[in-house]
């Protein structure tokens, strides 16, 4: 079956996709008229107008409908007018590969192109395919990812307690007061702006398109309803503060993802999500991975030396405190 090419907005494109992908993105509104595509063996990308034979089955003389009347000028019905392949459009530099180059206007001039692939690109993010395999995002692949993103989370509270300290000491200093009461304000405001870092972190990559946050991109997984459906921003705040529930007692709601049918954690549990390879619920579930992945077993080792190096600075203290 012949791949396509499309692009779905001003700047990316996306695919290959079947045929049938194509058609059930048109039907959805996904892509439209004016989309334009392109597959091996076009000189350039077309609008979708301009291909519409190709994505409709030859009819027999049978069931050959009457002939239209001549379209109107306020008919919106597609045509099949010959339309010129854009002249900045991307073109193949071997039908065989997926090498992409710009065509430029001039010798040496810079190549640019809207239609130049993502940089970091999970296809068909909005566009469920049900009936594939699901690879679940096992404790370790999540752990990996939780490292990660509590990194990221971490250095930014660090930053907003750093600023909210600062602007109340200096008030503090301007106005002449202080005490208790002032650093007891201090550590309230930096600890509510931390957590609603944490839950606009978390709600927001999990209901972007690519339904993770950097931790999971990194090392692959995402977030979905148990249907492939992305999550709303609503559902990702409240998978956040879910995670709460995951921590009480002794971090054993997020030791449930080793042990649930489908690897889900407390709070997975509670608002009804999956995690899984990005590539789940894509027309390319063949892409998923069972295996750890190079990014897991980086940071898990990290994790570990780190750990082990906590444990004896702690071993080494008490043994000095104990000597003393």
């Amino acid at each position: 079956m012949t791949d396509w090419y499309y692009a779905d907005t001003p700047t990316t494109r996306q695919g290959p996709v079947p045929m049938d992908t194509v058609i059930q993105l048109r039907q959805a509104g996904t892509i439209g008229d004016d989309t334009l595509l392109w597959r091996e063996g076009l000189d350039g990308w077309l609008p979708m107008r301009a291909l519409a034979h190709e994505f409709t089955p030859p009819a027999t003389e049978a069931d050959a409908p009457p002939a239209p009347a001549p379209p109107t000028a306020d008919d919106d019905r597609w045509t099949l007018a010959p339309v010129e392949p854009r002249a900045d459009a991307p073109r193949p530099e071997d039908p065989a590969g997926d090498a992409w180059r710009p065509v430029t206007d001039a010798p040496g001039a810079a190549a640019a192109s809207p239609y130049a692939p993502p940089a970091a690109p999970v296809a068909m993010a909005d566009t469920v395919v049900p009936g594939g395999e699901v690879v679940l995002a096992g404790f370790r692949k999540r752990m990996a990812a939780y490292l990660i993103d509590g990194f990221i989370v971490g250095i930014g509270g660090m930053v907003i307690g750093g600023l909210v300290g600062g602007v109340i000491g200096g008030l503090m200093a301007v106005s002449g007061t202080g005490g208790d009461v002032m650093l007891v304000l201090v550590q309230v405001v930096a600890n509510l702006l931390s957590l609603a870092l944490g839950a606009i972190y978390y709600g927001w990559f999990h209901a972007s398109q690519s339904m993770a946050t950097p931790g999971k991109m990194a090392v692959g997984i995402k977030v979905v309803r148990p249907d492939g459906q992305r999550i709303s921003l609503a559902r990702g705040v409240g998978r956040y503060f879910a995670t709460i529930l995951s921590t009480i007692p002794l971090l054993i709601g997020f030791f449930m993802a080793a042990f649930t049918a489908r690897k889900q954690a407390l709070h997975d549990l509670v608002c009804d999500t999956l995690v899984v390879d990005k590539w789940a619920f894509t027309p390319h579930p063949e892409l998923q991975r069972r295996e750890l992945g190079t990014v897991t077993v980086v940071v898990l080792v990290i994790f570990g030396l780190l750990a082990g190096l906590a444990v004896l600075a702690i071993a080494a203290a008490v043994g000095l405190a104990a000597f003393a």
